[in-house]
């Protein structure tokens, strides 16, 4: 990817085998850059940046991160079973070493963005089968995580109504699913999905690995 897209550089200060392969993968491909100190040194100049947005730290290697950073950096630790100490005020969070996608993508969020999300989203073009009040009707859906999506309705939607749907999901096939219209996106409206069975929840989530792994 062209260091110009990056979202966020984040710099690893640990083993590659800390960080599981599949994380780094996907999170390139949601714009958060993970390079290693040698990595980020020659961009730095390039990118007018000196600083990256977080450092990922394997806890025994603190003692490696530059003091230039005067703190300003935050760091995600990366740890055993039990966690950090907290002695270092640098640590703002801690993942159990290999840091695995869902567990390092909702710390970054919440330590990087103003407006954090759970989960993972991705464009689409799915249709979907709307009910409500024994109207039916057709949307396409234009984006889509395990926790709700953005769709295109031909049928008006009031903020706060509840739905049921149908989406079809080229692998699993048709999910039923109860949704809540949450906010407006003109022109189309966001929406929460309820009461999703862990089969559900793991049919959208593999949905949007895959659409991530072949972007």
């Amino acid at each position: 990817m062209d260091p110009k897209l990056w979202h966020r550089i984040l710099v690893a200060h640990a083993a590659p085998d800390a960080i599981a392969s599949i994380t780094r993968v996907i999170l390139s491909k949601l714009g958060y850059a993970i390079l290693t100190p040698e990595e980020f040194e020659p961009l730095a100049e390039t990118l007018d940046r000196h600083l990256p947005d977080l450092r990922i730290v394997d806890e025994r290697n603190l003692a490696e991160v530059p003091d230039e950073d005067g703190g300003s950096v935050p760091i995600i630790a990366l740890t055993g079973r039990y966690g950090t100490t907290g002695v270092d005020s640098r640590i703002v969070g801690a993942v159990k070493r290999p840091a695995g996608l869902h567990e390092l993508y909702r710390l970054l969020q919440q330590i990087l963005e103003e407006t954090p999300r759970s989960t993972p989203r991705v464009p689409t073009h799915l249709s979907a089968r709307c009910r409500r009040q024994g109207s039916e009707w057709r949307s396409a859906v234009v984006s889509i995580s395990e926790n709700g999506c953005l769709m295109r309705s031909p049928e008006p939607l009031l903020l706060g109504s509840r739905i049921s749907m149908s989406v079809l999901l080229p692998r699993s096939g048709p999910l039923d699913l109860e949704a809540e219209v949450a906010y407006q996106l003109v022109p189309d409206v966001g929406l929460i999905f309820h009461t999703t069975s862990p089969r559900q929840r793991e049919a959208l989530g593999s949905f949007v690995m895959d659409m991530l792994l072949a972007a």
